[in-house]
């Protein structure tokens, strides 16, 4: 049976479980339409302080991925921790900014590898993804857990459910498993 979507905003428990299953996973695959094709490329997700529903990149303006999100704004995001057996899906809104306070908020001196010329940058642009809906899977990685499920998968025919998961949605509407708001 199909999970159905739950209701979520920043700062509720499902939200805050969401961030903190993403905040240290440095890079996302961001997945951008180019014409009929599915493009993905890994994209370093920029540090803030909590999740406000909406998640910061920096790109080059003049990116490939920047015209893309010109021509059509949805993209989605994938986040993989396989050593804590965590996984988080996004979907959302993209958009490109060039305001320089937010970029100097964002800005961390590493990101001088990708942007010599730094935060003032001519061409660096601040990618802000607006969260529409995400999904996370969170299981327990011991070594006993997967034993168990082997086991039970061995003496059933069905497998364990030992880990957590949830479709949030953040545009408040219902979203069933196929995707789009009914």
């Amino acid at each position: 049976m199909a999970q159905q979507a739950q209701t979520a905003q920043p700062g509720d428990d499902r939200a805050e479980k969401l961030w903190h299953m993403i905040k240290d996973v440095d890079v996302a695959m961001m997945t951008t339409h180019d014409g009929g094709l599915l493009r993905s490329r890994p994209m370093w997700t920029l540090q803030s302080q909590g999740f406000d529903g909406r998640l910061h990149f920096f790109t080059r303006a003049s990116s490939a991925k920047a015209a893309e999100i010109g021509r059509d704004h949805e993209v989605a995001l994938s986040y993989a921790d396989p050593t804590s057996q965590s996984y988080v899906s996004v979907s959302g809104t993209a958009r490109l900014g060039r305001d320089g306070d937010l970029i100097r908020r964002f800005w961390a001196e590493p990101m001088r590898t990708w942007f010599p010329q730094g935060p003032d940058d001519p061409d660096l642009a601040l990618l802000t993804v607006e969260v529409a809906a995400a999904e996370y899977w969170d299981s327990p990685s011991s070594t006993m857990v997967h034993l168990y499920g082997y086991a039970k998968a061995a003496l059933t025919g069905r497998s364990p459910h030992p880990g957590d998961t949830a479709r949030l949605d953040f545009q408040g509407g219902s979203t069933p498993a196929g995707g789009r708001p009914a």
